[in-house]
C-alpha cells in the first residue's frame, strides 16, 4: 500500500518524541515494502520536496501568523490569533489537496496536526481515502496540547478550548481508525465524543535502548541519588519535587537535567538554594540514568505516555511517578516503582523515603525494571501493529477510494 504521513515536523526538524516515533514508523513501513511519503511543515514559504534517509518528504511553508517552534515569545493576542486560524486553516488544506493529487496515496496517517489543523481531514475523506489519526498529545482537544491551566489539570475543556475546538469532535467522524499512544490518551478523546466512527487502537511508542549493566544492589543507609530528566516547566511538577526533596531527613542528592524558560529556571534554582540539588542542563540520557538511583516523574498534567519513564526502566532505574495519564501504564506501583499523588503532596516525600529506607524493595524494583517494559522496547512490535491498523482501515467497507 502507499501511505502518506502528515505531521507538523519531520526529521531533522525534531521538537519531541512524536517526531522520533514517526521517523521510526515511516522507515519501518518502508522496510516492509510499502511506499511511503511524508508531508510536514517548514518556516519558509513555498513547498519543497527532498529525500531524508530514502524517504520522500514534502515540506510546506506554514501559512499562519508566525512559526510556532521558534524561541521568540509572542503576546497573548498574537497567540490567540494564531490558534484561531489554526482551528481550520484552509490555506494548508490546499497544500494537502495538491499532495494527494501528486502522490495518490491509498491511506493517510495523520499525527500531530498543529499548523495543519483538523480541516485537513476534509479533502482526504472527500477523496475516499481512509484516515488513521495517531494521538501523541491533546492538541485536538486543547490548543496548548496539554489541558493544563492555572497550575492544574483541566478535567473539562475551558471556554477557549470549547470555542477553538467547537466542531472537532464532529470533524473526527471522518477518521477511519484512531491510535492512542496509551489507553489514557485514547480514553480522554472518547470521553469528549471524538472518533465516533473510528476503530480504536492502542500502540505504545518505543525507543531503541541498549541493555546496560544492572544497577549495583543498594545497602542500608547508603546515600541515594534521585534524578529528573525532561523539560523544565510548571506542568512537570518541579516545584513540588524540589519542595519535597528539601524536607528529606537522610543523605540524598537530586540532579535535574533539562532546560526550560530562563525565568522559570532561575526560580527553580532560587528555591533549591541550600539543598543538595544540581542543575545539569542538557545531558546524554543514558549517561544520566547511569548516575542516578531513582527517576522522579512528578508531572501534573496527563502525560500521554511518559517515554522518559520507559527509558529509565529500560536502564534498570526504578521510577517514582505521579499517578496520572499514560504513566500508569508503564510504571507499576510495587513492581518497578512507586506512585505519588499531587492531591497528597507529601506522598512524594514518602515514596522517596521508602526507597531509601528499604533497599530490598529498591533492589527488587531495579531487577524487574527492564523486563517490565521489554515488550514496549520491541520496534518490530510497533511496526507490525501499525501495519495491522492500516490494513484494517483499508479493508473497512465504509471507505472506498474514489477514482
Amino acid at each position: 500500500m502507499k501511505i502518506l504521513y502528515i505531521n507538523s515536523l519531520y526529521s531533522p526538524l525534531i521538537e519531541g518524541g512524536a517526531e522520533i516515533s514517526l521517523k521510526l514508523i515511516v522507515e519501518g513501513m518502508k522496510s516492509l515494502g510499502h511506499e511511503v511519503a511524508v508531508l510536514s511543515l517548514m518556516p519558509e514559504e513555498g513547498l519543497k520536496k527532498e529525500l531524508v534517509d530514502g524517504v520522500t518528504v514534502y515540506r510546506a511553508g506554514l501559512q499562519n501568523r508566525y512559526w510556532p517552534y521558534s524561541k521568540a515569545k509572542k503576546n497573548k493576542l498574537s497567540r490567540l490569533a494564531w490558534h484561531y486560524r489554526d482551528q481550520s486553516n484552509e490555506a494548508m488544506v490546499e497544500v494537502v489537496i495538491e499532495i494527494l493529487l501528486t502522490e495518490k496515496p491509498d491511506i493517510v496517517s495523520c499525527h500531530n496536526l498543529a499548523g495543519w489543523s483538523a480541516a485537513v481531514w476534509n479533502p482526504i475523506h472527500q477523496a475516499g481515502i481512509p484516515i488513521v489519526q495517531v494521538l501523541h498529545d491533546l492538541y485536538l482537544l486543547c490548543p496548548n496540547s496539554n489541558m493544563f491551566k492555572n497550575e492544574q489539570t483541566c478535567e473539562n475543556q475551558c471556554l477557549s478550548c470549547k470555542i477553538l475546538r467547537s466542531n472537532h469532535a464532529e470533524k473526527s467522524t471522518q477518521v477511519s481508525a484512531v491510535v492512542g499512544i496509551s489507553n489514557s490518551i485514547l480514553q480522554r478523546f472518547i470521553h469528549f465524543g471524538y472518533f465516533a466512527n473510528a476503530s480504536k487502537n492502542i500502540i505504545y511508542n518505543t525507543r531503541t535502548i541498549s541493555n546496560p549493566a544492572p544497577k549495583s544492589a543498594r545497602r542500608a543507609g547508603q546515600s541515594i541519588r534521585f534524578g529528573y530528566l525532561g523539560t523544565l516547566s510548571k506542568v512537570k511538577g518541579l516545584d513540588w519535587m524540589i519542595e519535597q526533596f528539601k524536607k528529606l531527613d537522610f543523605e540524598a542528592s537530586l540532579s535535574i537535567a533539562g532546560k526550560g524558560d530562563p525565568e522559570y529556571e532561575k526560580h527553580l534554582k532560587e528555591i533549591s538554594s541550600g539543598a543538595n540539588i544540581e542543575f545539569v542542563g542538557y545531558v546524554n540520557s543514558t549517561e544520566f540514568l547511569a548516575e542516578i538511583d531513582v527517576l522522579i516523574v512528578p508531572s501534573l498534567w496527563e502525560e500521554p505516555l511518559g517515554m522518559v519513564a520507559i527509558e529509565a526502566l529500560a536502564n534498570h532505574v526504578p521510577v517514582i511517578a505521579n499517578k496520572r495519564g499514560g504513566l500508569q501504564e508503564t510504571v507499576k506501583d510495587g513492581i518497578n516503582g512507586l506512585y505519588c499523588f499531587d492531591s497528597e503532596p507529601d506522598s512524594l516525600g514518602t515514596t522517596m523515603r521508602e526507597l531509601y529506607k528499604n533497599p530490598e524493595l529498591y533492589n527488587q524494583f531495579s531487577q524487574a525494571a527492564r523486563a517490565s517494559v521489554a515488550s514496549i522496547l520491541d520496534a518490530d512490535r510497533l511496526i507490525k501493529e501499525y501495519e495491522v491498523v492500516l490494513k484494517e482501515a483499508l479493508r473497512d467497507p465504509s471507505t472506498k477510494k474514489l477514482e
